[in-house]
């Protein structure tokens, strides 16, 4: 039997928070349409968080009221707070998502709070997500390199996975948040964290700065992990980690895995069409 990987497709959201032009829901919403026929089984759709900090996700309730729901399909959203939360509920997001960083720093830049208090800010959201049945994934940012405090010590990465497994989260995704992280670094950091949990709960998240993402992927396999979050048409970057470029295009990603003889159950000639409309939503005209 062919052994299986899965791309979470994060393109929607963690592609398309960081355009300058205000992108429209309709356009969102065809989209995420697009990416349902394609197999994936999860899709980050929004984030419902403050429209002051990131504004092209203020049509968070619009988007998620517009798309129309494949059954065997995960329509995530990030949620920073309650507030967030309840938007989240009240939208239908199938599952949340929270999200902490491994360095002091970015902390500080992302979240304005240290990382402690960052997770104490998220443990009403975690509980909350438990005492209503929806399911809780976890992110940590820069978990090789930090764009203010430098290579990140893995240990660090280690203590916040395990706090966000602690708070309930089904899976940790794991950021390298600035693609700038190599084979070697991301080794490092996977066997430490692997202290912590097992492969089958992580997730790999490689941005594609330097063009060392594929590399980086081929570890993470090479240690277990099976799931990786892409953004179709190469979207997205980060506005708090300055010189960090586009998400890993899913469709490489995609493509890679076939070739390492993984087979992920998608449909290539419509991400391919995915990734032609997330390319021109990055232009500068209506779609």
């Amino acid at each position: 039997m062919v052994e299986r990987a899965e791309i979470f497709e994060v393109g929607p959201r963690d592609g398309l928070q960081n355009e300058k032009r205000l992108i429209p829901a309709a356009d969102k919403i065809a989209l995420v349409d697009l990416l349902s026929t394609a197999g994936f089984r999860r899709i980050e759709v929004t984030s419902f968080v403050s429209p002051k900090w990131v504004p092209q996700l203020a049509d968070a309730e619009t988007v998620m009221a517009g798309i129309s729901r494949h059954e065997g399909v995960s329509y995530a959203a990030l949620t920073p707070n309650m507030t967030g939360y309840a938007r989240a509920r009240a939208a239908r997001a199938s599952e949340i998502a929270i999200f902490a960083s491994a360095s002091e720093g970015f902390s500080r830049a992302n979240l304005n709070a240290s990382i402690a208090e960052s997770l104490a800010r998220m443990a009403p959201v975690a509980e909350a997500a438990r005492r209503d049945g929806v399911p809780l994934r976890g992110y940590v940012s820069v978990v090789t390199d930090c764009p203010f405090d430098g290579p990140t010590p893995p240990d660090q990465v280690a203590r916040v996975a395990a706090a966000l497994r602690d708070l309930g989260c089904y899976e940790i995704s794991l950021g390298e948040t600035l693609g700038h992280g190599r084979a070697e670094s991301v080794d490092r950091m996977l066997a430490r964290v692997l202290d912590e949990l097992p492969p089958e709960r992580l997730a790999g998240h490689f941005h594609d700065t330097l063009g060392h993402a594929l590399a980086n992927i081929d570890v993470a396999l090479a240690r277990g992990l099976r799931v990786f979050d892409a953004a179709v048409g190469g979207l997205g970057g980060c506005p708090y980690a300055p010189g960090a470029k586009g998400n890993v295009a899913t469709e490489r990603v995609a493509a890679h895995l076939a070739a390492s003889g993984y087979a992920t159950g998608l449909d290539l000639a419509i991400i391919d069409r995915a990734a032609s409309l997330a390319r021109a939503l990055r232009g500068d005209g209506h779609v």
